[in-house]
């Protein structure tokens, strides 16, 4: 929008500042009586709603038994960019058969240096882990960070 004559103008310039203030002034008071959507945390942790597909801790998932799915081939290990996972084999013989096969005595995850890239996840060939959307995870001390997802 030109103002013909007053375009380079000491007025046209006043008169365009003007013009933009009014506008900032107007979004400002359109959003001044806008409903608020600020949402009250801690006070309303009961109903607060998080996306499934938020990532916030990872987790090894045990049945009745204390069973996992892990098969110990270190995938998980080896996609992680940040070296967050760390896991531990042992070498056991089988009695009947006499073969010998690899099984997971430690898994550490590191909740501090994970980037929640889920490259873990999509590599785990037995879907052994999991991302949950549990969020709360602050701590005054780094090493409580660091988990035994095995137990």
């Amino acid at each position: 929008m030109t103002m013909g004559f007053l375009d380079n103008t000491y007025i046209g310039n006043i008169l365009t500042a003007v013009k933009s203030l009014l506008t900032g002034l107007g979004v400002t008071l359109r959003e001044f009586f806008t409903r608020k959507v600020t949402e009250r945390y801690p006070e309303n942790r009961k109903t607060q709603h998080i996306s499934e597909r938020h990532r916030a801790m990872l987790r090894m998932p045990h049945d009745e038994e204390g069973n996992n799915k892990c098969i110990a081939c270190g995938l998980c290990q080896q996609a992680c960019p940040n070296g967050t996972i760390s896991i531990t084999t042992r070498t056991v013989t089988d009695e009947e058969s006499g073969k010998s096969k690899k099984v997971l005595a430690e898994y550490h995850y590191d909740l501090g240096a994970c980037m929640f890239c889920q490259l873990c996840v999509n590599a785990c060939p037995k879907g052994a882990i999991e991302f949950t959307n549990e969020f709360e995870n602050a701590v005054f001390d780094r090493k409580k960070l660091i988990m035994k997802l095995n137990r």
